[in-house]
């Protein structure tokens, strides 16, 4: 069977994160695999340029495979070096494959895909350039060793926690905004985004977001972290009682010397939460495998799932 790969212009390309060229990879009428490509507007890697792989989707290993060579060719065309997927643009969006599945069921906001995506990107070239993983506290009276010495560093220090102020939504977003545009700098592939874009996202979630479960971290006034959680909404379509709260977001402001622990003492406020609320587990979800990660989930959480983003050099790399 031979796979005709067809681009495709979007039909809005000023709409927001949209892509810069759509791709179908068809026999005749049907369609084997398709995905958009991202290289006006991407993160950098080291340098090198990068180009992004995303709303990916296929049904046929071979038209998987023509697909994944002809979007390479296309952005080593364009002037990038390296190829990354899948991603929907940047981080901000969807992106990342499922590699170990384990036992639990697919929760709210988490990449799910079918078992053969990796190998589509493994026989095209592709390797893992970054791991991911979410962890499971299937017990929250367990609390961090730490959390006294914590809770002394930080009353030292006149960092308070408090919990989101629904009827000041927009000026709450705000707050959460300047911290997340500073503590996200240091991420893996961080692109910039505006507030209106930081905001949009988030105002989505807005009808299900507990205020409990969303912690501001303040220093006179001033914000300097804040952790974002919502309960499972997949869970609560399968279950007559709802368990499970999903630990989206936490981010501290970048300075060690003042804020080194924050993000643990955060966690923890959000598992008291979650238990008060009659919630019984908190899925930490879609970490960045650093040491900083690992370490602040490890006290309280086990690796339930894992992910990874895939990447392969083009042929305008530079050497």
């Amino acid at each position: 069977m031979t796979w005709l790969v067809e681009p495709v212009v979007p039909a809005d390309r000023a709409a927001q994160h949209a892509p810069d060229l759509l791709l179908i990879a068809r026999d005749g009428q049907q369609d084997g695999a398709r995905c958009a490509l991202w290289w006006r507007e991407t993160p950098q890697l080291d340098g090198h340029r990068v180009g992004a792989i995303g709303q990916y989707e296929a049904s046929d290993e071979s038209a998987a495979s023509a697909l994944l060579a002809e979007a390479c060719r296309l952005l080593a065309e364009r002037g990038c070096h390296l190829a990354v997927g899948p991603m929907d643009g940047n981080t901000w969006q969807k992106y990342r494959l499922v590699i170990e599945r384990g036992t639990e069921a697919p929760f709210l906001m988490e990449p799910t895909n079918p078992e053969s995506w990796p190998a589509h990107f493994a026989t095209a070239g592709f390797a893992p350039l970054a791991y991911y993983f979410s962890a499971l506290n299937a017990d929250l009276t367990v609390r961090d060793a730490r959390l006294p010495e914590l809770h002394s560093r930080f009353v030292e220090r006149e960092v308070t926690l408090r919990t989101l102020r629904m009827d000041d939504f927009e000026a709450e977003l705000q707050r959460i905004y300047c911290v997340a545009e500073h503590a996200f700098t240091d991420n893996y592939l961080y692109t910039p985004i505006s507030f209106d874009q930081f905001a949009t996202q988030y105002r989505t979630s807005a009808a299900v977001v507990v205020p409990e479960l969303v912690i501001i971290a303040e220093q006179a006034d001033t914000p300097v972290g804040f952790s974002f959680s919502i309960p499972d909404l997949l869970e609560r379509q399968r279950l007559p009682q709802q368990r499970t709260v999903i630990l989206k977001t936490v981010a501290v402001l970048p300075d060690r010397s003042r804020f080194n622990g924050l993000g643990a003492l955060m966690i923890d406020a959000t598992h008291v939460a979650a238990r008060r609320l009659g919630f019984t587990r908190v899925i930490h979800a879609l970490m960045h495998e650093s040491n900083q990660s690992l370490r602040i989930s490890a006290g309280t959480a086990v690796t339930m799932r894992r992910y990874a983003l895939f990447a392969r050099p083009l042929v305008s790399a530079p050497t």
